[in-house]
């Protein structure tokens, strides 16, 4: 087994330092108790704590478009994986933490660890809706802690789903993907390897997404919007 990474006094402070300046924050933490599925430290311990790192708003578009643009020969398939892991393995290093990404197995329970730490539910979309960011937030990684770090943001107890008049975001998408109120990805994959898909939401971003009124202040740019598009490859 590896040994265990030193222990850092302040954790919580030293990822705050190291991660904001690539517009990447500390978006909450859980705890789990003793006997709870946890992901495995590189000690081969299960984590007592996890903290989740992610983007607000397009927070992180101007730091990974300056590094991209100086990796032409390097940033690989996945560019903004690979962006992320160069950002949080230093971080979780210099905190004395094991990093998980989304992209790797084994596969962490990402979503879950949001609902605990934030309070966040899901859209119809199935993105995680946040009360003031909406739709326009994502997490890149999260990192394992031995111990149980202090809440850092405050739990959400309502859904901004449930007080939305019209629901507009199932309105908004010209196949009626959501019509059933759960999304049907295969009919929006369809549709956008069509042609009125490909000049439409695969160019402009999500029709639904953008209907949703909740966070509209930390609507991704349009050429945010148009890289996460490519990357489904269609």
């Amino acid at each position: 087994m590896t040994a265990a990474p030193a222990c850092v006094d302040n954790p919580v402070e030293t990822l705050r330092a190291a991660l904001e300046p690539h517009g990447l924050f500390l978006r909450g933490t859980v705890s789990f108790a003793t006997g709870e599925a946890a992901p495995m430290l590189k000690s081969g311990d299960p984590a007592a704590s996890v903290a989740l790192i992610g983007n607000i708003g397009g927070s992180i578009w101007e730091p990974f478009t300056r590094w991209l643009e100086g990796e032409r020969d390097r940033r690989g398939a996945d560019p903004l994986d690979n962006w992320s892991k160069q950002v949080i393995l230093p971080a979780a290093e210099a905190a004395g933490a094991t990093a998980y990404f989304p992209s790797d197995p084994p596969w962490q329970p990402f979503q879950q660890w949001a609902m605990r730490a934030e309070g966040l539910k899901a859209s119809p979309l199935g993105i995680l809706i946040h009360p003031r960011y909406g739709l326009w937030h994502g997490y890149r990684g999260a990192l394992g802690f031995d111990r149980a770090l202090p809440q850092t943001s405050s739990v959400t107890a309502g859904h901004p789903c449930d007080d939305c008049r019209g629901k507009p975001c199932i309105s908004a998408c010209p196949v009626d993907a959501l019509r059933t109120g759960m999304f049907d990805l295969g009919r929006c994959r369809t549709h956008l390897k069509k042609q009125a898909g490909a000049l439409g939401c695969l160019v402009d971003g999500c029709l639904s997404r953008d209907a949703c009124p909740i966070g509209q202040g930390y609507r991704y740019s349009m050429e945010q919007l148009r890289f996460h598009m490519a990357a489904l490859g269609l």
